[in-house]
């Protein structure tokens, strides 16, 4: 684990390496050199909990009245960084990109946020985070969310423990959509989702030593992620436990399609590929994509995945 940058102390905090993951900041300046502007909003400044809001360039590029109207607004996509619940920021120069990048492929309006880590806070604390996001948009008067943003064509999406944080914050919207409104959710789009369990799988076992993430890191993670006393068989960690949540069934009954990008070479990818069996049995209608190739933290912005992302999107909006 000495590539891994955090460091568990004797009395159980942990020490997050500086600058081993730098970061950027938001660029709102139309005269930047970026191919989609930035701004951030805080949601709640006790729990440091805020938001970084993306608007594709080409946005600005067309006329005003484009936008007057809900089929003319862009795509609302919400994601939730990964890091195994204990590292990353929405302001990660890796999570940047990715959200930028996400904006003006498809094009939508990207808002990724930033939530609290674990040890310091554990879950379900993160999951919480997600959901005040969500009812955030009900009271922000934002102008590129009011003029761009079609709150009624929202996609929940994350990758790695931000892909299980999407499940997570989706399940309990699920319950509560008549809340959440004019936001009203379409999908969920979950990038080689951080799910484990007790018991091993071939894949976990298969790439135990996996340069990228080995399972004593991915073990070492959930420990400080879940609940005191709680292992991996919990809810959170494992989603197909105990049958899985009732909520899915809700997920299906209002029409939301979930779509999943699982790496082969990742040590995860029996879970995931075993999670989405799970909504397809319950009646989520899924969209899988395997990846022959897709090791977990390597070229997740890569442009199969882009592609893939932009066509669920725009499938999902067109059937809705």
């Amino acid at each position: 684990m000495e590539n891994f940058p955090v460091r568990i102390n004797a009395d159980g905090t942990i020490t997050r390496e500086p600058d081993v993951l730098p970061r950027t900041p938001a660029k709102p300046d139309p005269n930047d050199n970026t191919i989609a502007l930035s701004k951030d909003f805080t949601v709640n400044q006790s729990k440091n909990i805020w938001v970084r809001i993306f608007l594709p360039r080409q946005a600005l590029n067309n006329n005003n009245n484009t936008c007057s109207s809900s089929s003319a607004k862009l795509p609302l996509i919400i994601h939730f960084h990964g890091g195994g619940f204990v590292l990353k920021s929405a302001a990660t120069s890796t999570i940047h990109e990715y959200c930028q990048l996400i904006a003006a492929q498809i094009p939508a309006v990207v808002v990724t946020a930033e939530y609290r880590l674990a040890p310091e806070h554990r879950l379900p604390a993160a999951y919480d985070d997600g959901m005040e996001v969500l009812h955030w948009f009900k009271t922000s008067q934002d102008g590129w969310l009011q003029q761009y943003a079609d709150f009624s064509s929202c996609f929940l999406t994350g990758d790695s423990a931000g892909g299980n944080l999407a499940y997570q914050v989706g399940l309990r919207a699920s319950a509560i959509v008549d809340d959440l409104l004019p936001l009203t959710i379409k999908g969920l789009i979950l990038i080689k989702p951080y799910f484990s369990g007790v018991k091993r799988t071939e894949s976990e076992l298969r790439l135990e030593k996996d340069p990228d993430f080995p399972l004593a890191i991915n073990d070492m993670c959930w420990e400080l992620a879940l609940p005191l006393g709680a292992d991996r068989d919990h809810e959170y960690c494992n989603p197909t436990v105990g049958g899985g949540s009732k909520l899915i069934e809700k997920m299906s009954s209002l029409g939301w399609r979930v779509m999943e990008y699982v790496g082969f070479a990742d040590p995860m990818s029996d879970r995931q590929i075993e999670f989405l069996k799970l909504l397809d049995q319950k009646g989520v209608a899924v969209v899988g994509h395997v990846d022959g190739s897709g090791h977990r933290t390597r070229d997740f912005v890569g442009p199969a995945l882009c592609g893939y992302f932009k066509d669920f999107v725009l499938s999902s909006t067109k059937t809705a």
